[in-house]
């Protein structure tokens, strides 16, 4: 649910014009059009009818329901909107404290931990990878990214395999790929309970699955795309297994003895 505050409340209601049950000049039906381009929501789902079930409760109700990212581009888009009616002629400086309201809101990330999503290595193609990932994600349109998700997978996998000494075929599947590298972490001790052992070899059978929805549920191919709200489920679940991920191969190498000093003419005291 949103965290909009009960002063936010009140100036969106003002610009929006939700004192008579309204919303901006909609009918029930360019208001449910208008919702379902913006945020792919059904606005008369039972789910939002809240009070009398006019357009402005079902968007009070939206908004206690629906996460701050969701409720922020909702906003944003109905104020463009309203601007290119003119509507907010004589509102004053409050569409600008409203659009305030919105970066507020959309600086809540949908992905708790996107920022794992960045490249491990200095090469390029796995650079501009993560770099989109990251544009979509702050767009909230994770449902246009899954098959850029894959590739950066794939290609952490690779790397991970490399610095363990695995070597396997170009061709080989993303979740074959990493069965190889639990395998290595449980032979060298990495893992210190079944449980954690239990997860990651879980997760070798959910990236299996990932291999479909890249190529049957992703812009990969011309296919219909996958929903909203199983695309951010997808970029979670992947983002914290990288997440922890990268933490054990920081303490893997933490622990690594360092090599000795490689002396030069300049360490030679004197």
């Amino acid at each position: 649910m949103s965290d909009l505050t009960s002063s936010e409340k009140r100036k969106l209601e003002r610009l929006f014009g939700m004192g008579s049950g309204y919303v901006l000049d909609f009918s029930n039906r360019t208001f449910a059009e208008f919702i379902e381009e913006s945020v792919r929501r059904d606005i008369y789902d039972a789910r939002y009818e809240h009070g009398s079930g006019s357009k402005a409760n079902r968007l009070r109700g939206f908004w206690s329901l629906e996460s701050n990212p969701i409720v922020g581009k909702l906003i944003g888009d109905l104020i463009e909107y309203g601007k290119d009616l003119n509507a907010f002629k004589n509102d004053g400086s409050l569409p600008d404290e409203c659009l305030k309201i919105v970066a507020r809101l959309r600086q809540a990330n949908p992905v708790a931990d996107i920022d794992a999503l960045s490249a491990t290595v200095d090469e390029r193609d796995f650079e501009t990878v993560a770099n989109h990932i990251r544009d979509i994600i702050e767009k909230n349109e994770p449902e246009a990214g899954l098959d850029r998700l894959h590739t950066f997978i794939i290609k952490f996998v690779r790397t991970l395999c490399a610095e363990h000494g695995i070597t396997v075929a170009r061709d080989k599947p993303l979740h074959s790929r990493f069965g190889e590298y639990v395998k290595r972490l449980r032979d060298s001790g990495q893992l210190e309970s079944e449980m954690t052992a239990r997860i990651l070899k879980s997760a070798i059978s959910v990236l299996e699955a990932f291999n479909d929805v890249r190529n049957n549920q992703s812009l990969a191919h011309d296919n219909p795309i996958l929903n909203y709200d199983e695309s951010l489920l997808i970029f979670n679940h992947v983002a914290s297994s990288v997440r922890f991920i990268q933490t054990l191969e920081d303490r893997r190498k933490r622990a690594m003895p360092n090599p000795e000093p490689v002396m030069t003419n300049d360490d030679i005291p004197f």
